[in-house]
C-alpha cells in the first residue's frame, strides 16, 4: 500500500480538481449526509447502542442485539457469527468504526478532529482507515484501547467535507458501550480460589498436588543417569487403532552438570471448555462452571545439590504454539545453575494424542517409558492429530470412499483461540496452586521440597500471549518474563507466516471468503498497517473479509493478551506485577505491530527489551524463536537475561550485551512497532522501512 504522505497528496489534488468545476452546479445538488439505516455497518453507524438490549445479567446492563440475517447453507457462517456477538455484554475495546454516507465523502477532511471517539479518558481519533468509493463506507480502528465497561461517543462532525469542499449536512453522536473483556478469566480465577471449580470438577482436595507416579513407576531420574541426548518424545499422530507412535529426540541444551533430577508427572486441573474448545456463553455477572476435570502432564527440571530452607524457588514455563512442554529444554538454560526449578506443561490441545509416550534412557534398566497426557485429539476427522488440534473450534471433514468430499465449518469458528487461552492461562494457575501447596519431589536420595512462595513465570510465544493474561489476572504470580508474544491474534495470523492457517479457514467458510487479488495465500483484506494513509481502492470482496477480522477481535478480547495488558501495571485489579518482554524486531511470526498493540495498552514500552536481530549475524533469518534457537546469533543473551531476572526474582535486569549491541533494554524507539520489517502480505510490497532507512517513523494520529 502506498504510504500516507504520498496518498494524502494525491487525494488532495483529485479534489482540488473536482472542486473548481463543480461549484456552479452544487447548489441543487444535496449535502451528503450519514446514513440511519437498520444494517449495521453498512447502512448504519457502528458501534452504536442502538444493536444493544437491556440485560440486567450481564456487568454492563446490556447485551448486543445485532439483527440475525437470513442465511442459507451457502451463507450460514454469517448467522453463525452474529449469534456469537450477540452473546457478548458491550462492543470492542479497540472497535472498527463504520460510517456509511449517502455519497462520496473528501477522505482527507478525516481527522482526529473530524471523526473521533470521546468518553471519560479522552477522546481517540482513528487510523487504519478505507474508504469504499463505491458504497461510501468510510471504517478505521479507534487508535488506542478503551476502557472496558465504559460508556463512549462515536463523533462525526461537520468537518467532514464531500467531494464538492461543502460540509456533511449534520454532525452524528453515536453512544456505544465497551464489554467487559477481562472479567471471564478473572471469575475463573476467583472460583480456583474458592474451590468452587475444583468441586464442580470433582476434584478432592487431597487430589489438588502434583503427582510423580505412574502405575508402580516413580517418573523422577537422577540428572547423572540420565544421557543427555536420550530422552524421546512418542507422539500419537494418528487416530487409527493400533497406529504406531512417531517418536523423535528431544532436544536438551541445558549443561547436565547443572541438573540433578528430570521429573515427570501429572495433576488434575478443572476444565471450562467444552471437547470443541468452547467456554459456553454465561452472563458476564456470572461464572462459567467448571465441567469436568483433566489430568494434565508436566516436565520439571530441579538443581542439583540441597535446596535451601523452604525448597527450591519455582518457575513456570509456557511454551509456544505447536510446541510443548519439552521446549523446557531448550529455554531453562541456567535455571538449574541458579538454585531456580523449572516445570512446563502443554497448552490445551497441544502435545498430540492422549495416547503419546515419553521415553527416558538411564541408568537401569537402559530405557523406560510412560505416559506424557497429550492432550490433542482428531477433532476434525481427518484421522490425524496435529500438534495443536483441539485448542480451538475446528472443521469437520467428511469422507467417502477414502476421498474428502466435504469440509464444514465449525458453528464457533468466530470464537477462534480466546477459549483455548482461557482455560491454559486457567491450567497454570492451577499448577501454580498446586506448588503453593506444598510439593516434595520423590527421588531415590529423598524427597526434595519446592518453594511455597515466589512461583515466577517465563513464556515464549503461544506462552508469552497467555503469559500476559495470567500477569493481568493471577495475584498469585507476581513475576514474569514474557518472550516473543503479541495480539490480537487474528492481526498475527494475517500478517505473519500463520497467514496460510487464516486462509484455510476462509476457504470452507459459508461465504467462501477467498477474494483473490495481490495478496498472498488467496486473500487480501485491504487493511492498511499503521504507517500507511487511507485505502481508497479497496480490492473487491475486502469489505467482507475486514468485517471478519474486526468482530472475530471483538469477539476473542477476553482471551487476548493486549486486553489483559492494563492490568499489569496501569489499572491493576489487585497489585501492580513486575514484568519484561523480550521480543526481536523484524519477527515474522508474531509481528512487531502486535506487539506494539500490547506495549500501548499497558504502557510498558519501559519494560520491553527489543533484540534488533537487523544488526545481528543472523539478520534475515525470522528471529521469532531466538530465546530458543541455537542458530540465531540472539539466544545466549536472552538465556542471561532470563536467568538473571528469575534468578534476583524481577530485580534486575541486564543488557546482554552493553550499550550499543544487538540488545536495547529498554527499546531505543517504540516507532519501531508500528511497521513489519518485512514484506507487506497483503500487497507485496517491500519491507517498509527499507533496511537502509533505519527506523520506522510514526505517522499516526495519536
Amino acid at each position: 500500500m502506498p504510504r500516507r504522505t504520498p496518498l494524502l497528496v494525491t487525494v488532495a489534488l483529485a479534489a482540488t480538481a473536482l472542486v473548481a468545476p463543480a461549484l456552479a452546479s452544487t447548489s441543487s445538488t444535496p449535502l451528503v449526509r450519514v446514513l440511519h439505516g437498520s444494517n449495521p455497518q453498512v447502512t448504519a453507524v457502528f458501534p452504536s447502542n442502538r444493536f444493544t438490549v437491556a440485560d440486567s445479567r450481564q456487568v454492563t446492563g446490556r447485551r448486543v442485539h445485532l439483527p440475525v440475517p437470513s442465511c442459507t447453507h451457502a451463507t450460514y457462517s454469517i448467522c453463525d457469527g452474529v449469534k456469537l456477538l450477540n452473546t457478548l455484554d458491550g462492543f470492542d475495546i479497540q472497535p472498527r468504526v463504520y460510517v456509511p454516507f449517502s455519497g462520496p465523502i473528501n477522505v482527507k477532511t478525516v481527522t482526529p478532529k473530524t471523526v473521533f471517539v470521546t468518553g471519560p479518558d479522552g477522546r481517540a481519533g482513528i487510523y487504519e482507515i478505507v474508504l469504499d468509493p463505491l458504497t461510501h463506507i468510510l471504517e478505521g480502528t479507534v487508535d488506542r484501547q478503551l476502557a472496558e465497561d465504559t460508556r463512549y461517543t462515536l463523533v462525526v462532525t461537520r468537518g467532514v467535507h464531500d467531494t464538492h469542499g461543502r460540509s456533511i449536512a449534520h454532525a452524528v453522536r453515536v453512544r456505544f458501550t465497551t464489554e467487559t473483556a477481562t472479567r471471564q478469566l478473572d471469575h475463573i480465577r476467583r472460583s480456583l480460589d474458592s474451590g468452587r471449580a475444583y468441586r464442580q470438577a470433582g476434584i478432592s482436595p487431597s487430589q489438588r498436588g502434583l503427582s510423580f507416579k505412574q502405575g508402580k513407576l516413580t517418573t523422577v531420574f537422577a540428572g547423572s543417569t540420565v544421557v543427555h541426548e536420550g530422552i524421546y518424545r512418542n507422539d500419537q499422530t494418528s487416530a487409527k487403532q493400533g497406529a504406531p507412535l512417531t517418536s523423535s529426540l528431544v532436544p536438551n541444551l541445558v549443561d547436565p552438570g547443572t541438573v540433578g533430577w528430570y521429573a515427570f508427572g501429572s495433576y488434575l486441573s478443572p476444565q471450562f471448555v467444552t471437547h470443541d474448545a468452547v467456554i459456553p456463553s454465561v452472563p458476564t455477572r456470572r461464572t462459567p462452571p467448571a465441567l469436568r476435570a483433566a489430568r494434565l502432564g508436566f516436565a520439571m527440571l530441579l538443581p542439583s545439590g540441597s535446596p535451601p530452607a523452604g525448597g527450591w524457588p519455582v518457575a513456570v514455563y509456557g511454551p509456544g504454539f505447536t510446541r510443548s512442554y519439552f521446549d523446557l529444554y531448550v529455554t531453562a538454560d541456567h535455571n538449574a545453575g541458579l538454585g531456580i526449578a523449572t516445570i512446563a506443561i502443554d497448552p490445551l490441545g497441544h502435545g498430540f494424542g492422549p495416547k503419546s509416550t515419553i521415553t527416558i534412557n538411564h541408568g537401569t534398566p537402559a530405557a523406560v517409558s510412560f505416559r506424557s497426557f497429550g492432550r490433542g485429539s482428531d477433532r476434525d476427522g481427518d484421522g490425524k492429530i496435529l500438534e495443536s488440534e483441539g485448542v480451538q473450534p475446528t472443521d469437520h471433514k467428511v469422507f467417502s470412499g477414502g476421498k474428502m468430499v466435504a469440509d464444514r465449518p465449525s458453528h464457533q469458528s468466530l470464537v477462534g483461540l480466546r477459549d483455548g487461552l482461557i482455560q491454559t492461562t486457567s491450567d497454570v494457575m492451577t499448577v501454580v496452586r498446586a506448588v503453593e501447596r506444598g510439593v516434595s519431589v520423590p527421588t531415590t536420595t529423598g524427597n526434595v521440597a519446592l518453594a511455597k512462595t515466589k512461583v515466577e513465570y517465563y513464556g515464549l510465544s503461544f506462552g508469552g500471549i497467555y503469559g500476559t493474561m495470567l500477569m493481568g489476572t493471577d495475584p498469585h504470580v507476581k513475576v514474569g518474563f514474557l518472550n516473543s508474544g503479541g495480539g490480537p491474534i487474528l492481526d498475527i495470523a494475517r500478517e505473519s507466516g500463520f497467514r496460510d492457517l487464516l486462509a484455510a479457514n476462509f476457504k470452507i467458510t459459508h461465504p467462501n471468503l477467498l477474494n483473490g487479488g495481490p495478496g498472498l495465500n488467496g486473500f487480501t483484506e485491504s487493511q492498511p498497517d499503521p504507517t500507511d494513509g487511507p485505502n481508497t481502492k479497496p480490492v473487491r470482496g475486502s469489505f467482507r473479509i475486514r468485517q471478519t477480522l474486526s468482530d472475530g477481535n471483538w469477539m476473542e478480547r477476553s482471551g487476548s493478551p493486549e486486553s489483559f495488558a492494563p492490568l499489569i501495571r496501569l489499572h491493576p485489579r489487585y497489585a501492580a506485577k513486575t514484568v519484561e518482554f523480550l521480543n526481536a524486531y523484524g519477527d515474522a511470526t508474531v509481528p512487531n505491530i502486535t506487539l506494539g498493540n500490547i506495549m500501548r495498552a499497558g504502557h510498558l514500552f519501559d519494560r520491553l527489551t527489543f533484540y534488533r536481530n537487523d544488526k545481528s549475524p543472523t539478520s534475515g533469518s525470522d528471529p521469532h524463536g531466538f530465546m530458543a534457537d541455537p542458530t540465531l546469533a540472539g539466544r545466549s543473551g536472552a538465556e542471561q537475561e532470563l536467568a538473571t531476572f528469575l534468578q534476583s526474582y524481577g530485580m534486575t535486569v541486564i543488557d546482554p550485551d552493553g550499550p550499543d549491541g544487538m540488545f536495547e533494554v529498554p527499546i531505543a524507539n517504540r516507532n519501531e512497532l508500528e511497521c513489519l520489517h518485512y514484506a507487506e502480505p497483503q500487497s507485496g510490497h517491500p519491507a517498509y522501512p527499507p533496511a537502509a532507512a533505519g527506523t520506522c517513523g510514526k505517522v499516526r494520529h495519536s
